[in-house]
């Protein structure tokens, strides 16, 4: 290596070292089968077990090797030509094989080694698929949903756990501005690709952003087409979102429909790997509706089940009017798997997201404070003044007149 380079892989083999050990029952490893009785140290079950651990050694070495030498011309440019012939001549005679390292370790290497940069054409290496830290978060930071922390995780969990889906995983989000909607489907993207929405395996569309003009609907539909089929070509699994659903015009739905159909025991095909989000205001007014008569019979939001308030919201979507999802096949063909309402936040939900917001930008506060904040939202209906007109969508800005 040229000068100014780091030592010999010394961090790297100890993290090689510890999960070969780790992983493969190494000596002394707790998933170790139990001596037999009879057999000494020095004895041929041990010679056995210190040469299969050894091959692992060198064979997972070989590998790290390789990898540093990439990492380390990413850095460091010279010398790399020559240190690349000097590998392929090695390479002939070094007698390591793949395959002595297993399927697991090289998954592991490669998660680690992905971690640092772009390691693959797809992206596939950047998918975690992190559940348990969807939940945790969710449980943490969604305030007032009860419904959509129950449906997001346990729709996302059983389709990405499923060996065979008979189709792309559809959610359709519903509710009042404010209240999570586009909280939800962004940390849906970072706990399931590493980049989050920079991730090439998700694509967000922005409905008056990307399809402003209804007259060019036709340039739209081949234009959305082609980059959700290119998404499902580089990615085996893949998260589309689309924002202000409601005003997407019903050809450009129809357009993306195939790639959300059923195709039943036909095989794996390459877009069952995918995940629609569709986040949309439409049904807001029946879901505040619900929530009111709840809140006057006394009964907590809690109560509201999932059965209930979904079978209104899908009624009114289903109803002529000037939206596209009456006019799609959407609801007609059932493609949307859940309906996701989103209830209306109250005085407590506003003062939590404050608390979450002062804590982000690292800046003290007091109950005093949490009030002064909800106070300052609008609150309706004008009689009991119970739901926040704007949600928490404006609370990260109200802090800024308490800043020092």
């Amino acid at each position: 290596m040229g000068p100014g380079r780091p030592p010999a892989r010394l961090g790297l083999c100890c993290c090689v070292l510890l999960l070969v050990l780790g992983g493969s029952g190494g000596l002394g490893s707790p998933g170790a089968p139990p001596r037999p009785r009879g057999e000494e140290v020095g004895g041929l079950w041990d010679r056995e077990r210190y040469e299969a651990v050894k091959k692992h050694l060198g064979a997972v070495g070989a590998l790290s090797k390789q990898y540093w030498r990439y990492l380390a011309c990413k850095v460091w440019q010279e010398g790399c030509e020559e240190e690349e012939e000097e590998e392929q001549k090695s390479s002939l005679s070094s007698g390591w094989s793949l395959p002595l390292v297993g399927q697991d370790y090289l998954e592991i290497l490669s998660a680690w080694f992905c971690s640092f940069g772009k390691c693959c054409e797809t992206g596939d290496c950047r998918i975690i698929n992190n559940i348990t830290g969807l939940e945790a978060d969710l449980g943490a930071q969604l305030h007032g949903q009860h419904l959509a922390k129950e449906v997001v995780v346990q729709a996302v969990q059983e389709f990405l756990q499923s060996p065979r889906p008979e189709k792309a995983l559809v959610l359709s989000f519903h509710g009042w501005s404010g209240t999570g909607k586009n909280f939800v489907a962004r940390m849906v993207a970072s706990h399931l690709f590493r980049d989050g929405l920079k991730s090439k395996c998700v694509r967000l569309f922005i409905s008056l952003f990307h399809f402003p003009h209804h007259k060019y609907v036709d340039s739209y539909k081949a234009q959305l087409w082609r980059q959700v089929s290119e998404t499902l070509q580089l990615c085996r699994q893949s998260l589309f979102i689309f924002d202000e659903a409601e005003k997407l015009h019903s050809g450009l739905l129809d357009a993306i429909r195939p790639f959300m159909a059923h195709h039943g025991n036909k095989g794996q095909a390459d877009h069952q790997r995918s995940i629609f989000l569709f986040l949309s205001n439409l049904g807001g007014n029946t879901i505040n509706e619900v929530a009111l008569d709840f809140w006057r019979a006394g009964r907590a939001r809690e109560e509201i089940s999932m059965e209930f308030l979904e079978q209104r919201l899908r009624l009114e979507l289903q109803e002529p009017a000037e939206n596209s999802y009456a006019h799609s096949h959407l609801l007609r063909e059932n493609l949307i798997d859940f309906l996701v309402p989103f209830l209306p936040l109250e005085y407590h939900h506003v003062k939590l997201c404050a608390r979450d917001a002062f804590v982000a930008r690292g800046l003290p506060y007091t109950e005093a404070t949490l009030d002064e904040v909800a106070r300052m939202m609008v609150f309706v209906p004008k009689e009991e003044k119970l739901f926040s007109a704007q949600g928490c969508k404006s609370v990260p800005q109200r802090i800024n007149y308490f800043l020092p």
